[in-house]
């Protein structure tokens, strides 16, 4: 296997490619696709004994992608077999080793589950096999369009939209109630901000020196209508940076505002998505943004005996606060889409269990029992789905609002670099830390400086 890829360093590539080499190969994979599907067949009804098991690399859930392998398997007749093999519970750890792998040209990943931030640095590299174009549009019908654009690189889909996630502003009905503050209808930070400090109560957002500061950062100034990244598609010496724009300034504002106010908690440089939901759980905190594990994490400490009854018949939901009063907030996206390994001696059956994977039946399925919301947008009117998720129809309009993370083979680099500079929050000022963010950025792209 490859080099183990230290964080911060240039995006993954073979070695010995080329730039450029990654969409040479996807053209002469794609052209020698139908020729893999014949030797595929041929494989599958020879005396090799028996049908191809395909490895499906999965990040951790509450078993529901082993389940969805287990239908698609039987729903195969025999023609294959898949098995899962899990990755580590951080996004950054599952990109170095699938990276590590796929570097090392190993033909045992068919099927991946990407974090979408990571999916431009792995089509940029040759590690995903080309998407069928029949195929491309199929997983295309009924998809909320930030979940195609998290699959998409140069204009082509390079991933099978799986599952979408948003973040919500999660509320306290009681505390919103006695604020004043009407939850029907599009609030602000300020407002938030306000209403928090009216009632005595916290605000709880991701402070912690990770991925979520990057989240959090990122949903601010698209909000407030700019991009990390102006022209995603650069060479590194040409990216232009949002940073140092109106809406980053805007951002930084909010940031400042909430570290002013006193109300985000004393834990606020390290509280992450898990450390803000038990605040809002336990009562410190009765505003919150966050990701919708916060209801089945609720039903089941209340199902548990840990976590009262009345704790979330409390619990109020709306979309993302707007950074400019009357302009849509943009809401984080994240989730899972399926890439397909470049170097699987059966891309066409594991772009077939990609498909059986996502169908609406396996994501509402998914949704339902693990909590994770659905690619598809017909999924938001199943009945089971609005039975045990009553937020569904706000979690699909907030996908319809979202924006992706800035889409570039140098994510890892951009990431690491906002968290080191927006870090600590209560730090932030605005006009010179988009300044210093941008900077670090420039120079760690240029190779002038590490990570």
């Amino acid at each position: 296997m490859a080099t183990r890829t230290p964080r911060g360093s240039a995006p993954a590539r073979p070695r010995g490619r080329a730039p450029g080499a990654g969409r040479r190969r996807r053209r002469a994979l794609a052209g020698a696709l139908a020729l893999t599907t014949a030797a595929a067949l041929a494989a599958c009804g020879g005396d090799g004994g028996g049908p191809p098991t395909l490895t499906w690399y999965i990040n951790p859930d509450s078993g529901g992608q082993a389940e969805i392998a287990a239908r698609c398997t039987e729903a195969a007749q025999g023609r294959y077999t898949i098995e899962v093999s899990q990755l580590p519970r951080e996004s950054s750890e599952q990109r170095q080793q699938l990276v590590r792998r796929l570097a090392a040209e190993d033909d045992s990943i068919d099927l991946m589950s990407l974090d979408p931030p990571y999916i431009p640095e792995f089509a940029e590299a040759g590690f995903l096999a080309p998407v069928p174009e029949e195929l491309a549009q199929r997983v295309s019908e009924d998809v909320v369009q930030v979940a195609l654009d998290g699959s998409t690189w140069r204009d082509e889909l390079v991933a099978v939209p799986f599952w979408a996630n948003t973040q919500l502003l999660w509320y306290k009905k009681s505390v919103a109630e006695a604020a004043g503050l009407d939850l029907s209808r599009p609030v602000t930070w300020d407002q938030i901000v306000q209403a928090a400090q009216d009632q005595d109560v916290d605000l709880a957002v991701q402070g912690i020196r990770a991925e979520a500061l990057t989240v959090w950062v990122n949903a601010l100034v698209e909000s407030a209508g700019g991009s990390v990244i102006q022209d995603t598609e650069a060479q590194p010496e040409d990216i232009e940076l949002g940073l140092t724009e109106e809406p980053a300034v805007r951002a930084a504002e909010v940031m400042q505002e909430i570290a002013d106010a006193g109300i985000a908690g004393p834990a606020f440089s390290t509280a992450g998505e898990d450390a803000n939901v038990i605040a809002f759980e336990n009562g410190d905190a009765a505003f919150m943004v966050n990701w919708p594990f916060v209801w089945p994490r609720a039903l089941s400490g209340v199902e548990a005996g840990t976590l009262d009854a009345s704790v979330p018949e409390d619990y109020g939901w709306a979309l993302y606060p707007q950074v400019v009063e009357g302009e849509e907030s943009a809401p984080p996206y994240g989730g899972i889409s399926l890439g397909v390994g470049a170097f699987s001696e059966h891309p066409d059956l594991a772009y077939e269990a990609a498909e059986c994977a996502i169908s609406a039946e396996n994501q509402a399925y998914y949704f339902v029992t693990n909590g994770n919301p659905a690619a598809r947008a017909s999924v938001y009117d199943d009945p089971a789905v609005l039975e045990e998720f009553p937020m569904a129809p706000v979690i699909r309009e907030s996908l319809e609002q979202a924006a992706t993370r800035p889409q570039t083979p140098y994510y890892s680099e951009v990431s690491s670099s906002i968290q080191r500079i927006y870090h600590p929050p209560s730090a932030v000022t605005p006009g010179e830390t988009g300044q210093r963010a941008a900077e670090l950025i420039q120079a760690v792209l240029a190779k002038e400086e590490l990570l």
